[in-house]
């Protein structure tokens, strides 16, 4: 009969932590690094497709990930204090991102003030960029959570469900004394409260989903002043509020509720007084908007170097010139009363 209802359950992974040599690989860590490469990868990709240019988020990206980063762990260390800086605990390892402890909230807020340095650096609109890179902040969430997996971490109650996730107690194998994050499953000897709700795996569904409807959106009602960012932030507030409320681990309370859930339903709402508000700005942003004076300038070198290197038929220069800037005025023209 046991086996039977093992077999119903999800196994969970026997570590989370490989040495190679004394260095040590971490699955945490390395789903953060995919989730961040995913993202910037999409997010080139969309604003390369809203008329931007190419490596513009890449750039971005190298002000907006360490904010980001440090947000997510400040978020996590101000929300828990308790966690790092209550007698017996040992507060440097607040500094310990790689056992895990990122708060997304804290992420996105300083991740996007990283983002702004680097919009303005450039001349281009913070919205603009929201919107292309908001599919991809989504789904590395969503890779993410497969890093609280191999943590066995952020899982729910007990549950007799099929879908239920099976948590085993971790042993140092120098030593044999428990080590929940960096021990090796030995025997898979279950904790008392298994099986339990995976909220990791219900968040991930749900990201992944809010992902499609943000893409769907876009792509349907042209969206743009940060709209879809905007609509990514609502969508996902609503599974994180469910997901918390299955949550087991330690969370400090407001009212009865986890912290989580109240800064869910306040971003909820603020999210879709911006989508509602932004929605009077006008149409999505021209193309020519999303492209900062440093690209025209490198632009207008490159051409000067053809010019200089080989002269053009100027009767066939002026008229290729004169159509393509007739279907650009026309195409723009268009964009402008749709």
């Amino acid at each position: 009969m046991y086996s039977a209802a093992f077999l119903a359950t999800i196994p969970s992974p026997d570590q989370g932590v490989w040495h190679l040599g004394p260095i040590p690989i971490r699955a945490y860590a390395l789903c953060i690094i995919a989730g961040i490469i995913v993202a910037i990868w999409w997010g080139e990709r969309r604003w390369e497709a809203r008329g931007g240019t190419k490596g513009t988020v890449l750039d971005m990206a190298v002000f907006a990930v360490p904010f980001g980063l440090v947000g997510g762990r400040l978020y996590h260390v101000i929300t828990d204090p308790e966690l790092y800086f209550t007698e017996g605990k040992n507060p440097w390892n607040a500094f310990a991102i790689w056992d895990g402890g990122l708060g997304i909230w804290g992420a996105v807020a300083l991740g996007a003030v990283g983002a702004l340095i680097a919009c303005r650096r450039r001349g281009i609109p913070l919205p603009a960029m929201a919107d292309a890179i908001a599919p991809g902040i989504i789904v590395a969430q969503a890779i993410g959570r497969l890093g609280n997996y191999f943590n066995q971490e952020l899982y729910g109650g007990h549950t007799d469900l099929p879908w239920g996730l099976e948590i085993y107690q971790r042993f140092d194998p120098a030593t044999g004394a428990p080590d929940a994050l960096g021990g090796v499953a030995t025997g898979h000897i279950p904790l008392p409260e298994s099986p339990v709700h995976p909220t990791f795996l219900y968040e991930l569904v749900w990201n992944l989903l809010i992902a499609l409807l943000v893409v769907w959106a876009d792509r349907k009602f042209k969206l743009g002043h940060g709209r879809a960012f905007a609509l990514y932030v609502a969508g996902y507030t609503v599974g994180r509020c469910g997901t918390e409320l299955l949550r087991s681990d330690h969370a400090n309370h407001i009212l009865g509720l986890r912290v989580n859930v109240w800064v869910s339903i306040l971003l909820f709402v603020g999210a879709m007084a911006y989508f509602v508000v932004a929605a009077k700005r006008g149409p999505r942003e021209a193309p020519e908007t999303l492209r900062s004076k440093g690209d025209e300038r490198d632009a207008a070198v490159e051409s000067t170097s053809d010019d200089a290197g080989e002269k053009p038929e100027p009767d066939e220069k002026a008229s290729e010139d004169t159509v393509d800037a007739g279907s650009s005025s026309g195409e723009n023209g268009k964009s402008e009363k749709s």
